[in-house]
């Protein structure tokens, strides 16, 4: 344990000669680099990137504290060689977690739906297409008939689009009961409505792999939420989600689920969405949305 007696008071001898340097660029300089680290951990935080990021972190302490206090040449030769190659792997590693958080970073700017004034018919055939998707989710649910209906937003769906069945029908609540009636051609995957047009039925939805749906108490979600959850975190489109085992009602935006709802609370929560933006709020936004917690939430569990 002598080494130990001889590496601390070198350790803090180290840290009071770089206190003593310290003036208001490097705390300046110090703040951006904990800003920059503290962005990347929200971005992962919730997904399965979580567990092996905070291991990489762990080793990383681990070897640096190990080759600082210890002169181990062969071994220090050893770990400065390879950071390089773990450095070019970590984008290899943590690339869908990149891309969902750059992605979620660049909608982050314009997840509101721009409002125009003039456009009172647009908006009053949206408010139908609303009161037909809370209609035929409430009757699907008496009737534990499970359905996904996705309402497309600023992101484009034309990728999802081309999966299915092009309708380009008038969204209605009958319509909507018909493709999600059990064992017809079209009840399975997803309805997407876009421009108060039902566009396409049996469309093919991205699955979540944030791993947040394995980790709720409700583990018996299948499918439907998984695809739900997907859509969210790929676009900024809203998933209405009925579920065929309990007939809940479901809603997923931006990475996170709202369960149980009644048809009430669903038109509410949809209806917000399409409200007029309130232009002092949007910086404020920017940043919730960008740091949102990607996962559990207590709305998620009621």
């Amino acid at each position: 344990m002598v080494w130990v007696k001889l590496a601390v008071p070198n350790l803090l001898n180290d840290l009071l000669f770089l206190f003593q340097r310290l003036n208001w660029l490097s705390i300046l300089d110090l703040g951006l680099v904990t800003l920059i680290f503290f962005a990347i951990l929200m971005m992962v935080r919730d997904t399965q990137a979580m567990v092996l990021l905070r291991g990489v972190i762990l080793l990383v302490i681990l070897l640096s504290l190990l080759t600082s206090m210890v002169n181990l040449p062969a071994f220090s030769w050893l770990v400065h060689s390879s950071l390089p190659a773990l450095l070019l792997a970590v984008p290899v590693i943590f690339a869908p977690e990149i891309r969902r958080g750059l992605e979620r970073l660049g909608r982050a700017g314009s997840n509101t739906v721009i409002w125009n004034p003039q456009s009172a018919a647009a908006n009053l055939s949206m408010q139908q297409a609303i009161k037909s998707v809370v209609t035929a989710s409430a009757r699907l649910s008496a009737r534990q008939h499970g359905a996904l209906i996705i309402l497309q937003r600023n992101d484009s769906l034309q990728e999802y689009i081309h999966t299915g069945v092009q309708m380009n029908a008038r969204v209605t609540a009958e319509l909507l009961l018909q493709i999600f009636y059990p064992n017809t051609p079209l009840h399975d995957g997803a309805v997407i409505i876009a421009d108060n047009q039902l566009v396409a039925a049996a469309c093919v939805m991205p699955l979540s792999s944030s791993g947040i749906l394995t980790r709720s108490p409700d583990r018996q979600m299948g499918l439907r939420h998984r695809a739900a959850l997907g859509i969210s975190e790929a676009s900024d489109a809203i998933a209405v989600v009925v579920s065929e085992e309990t007939g809940s009602i479901s809603i997923a935006h931006a990475g996170r689920m709202i369960r149980r709802l009644d048809s009430e609370r669903l038109e509410n929560i949809l209806l917000a969405f399409y409200r007029p933006p309130d232009l002092t709020s949007n910086l404020g936004g920017f940043f919730r949305r960008v740091f949102t917690k990607p996962g559990n939430s207590k709305r998620q569990e009621d």
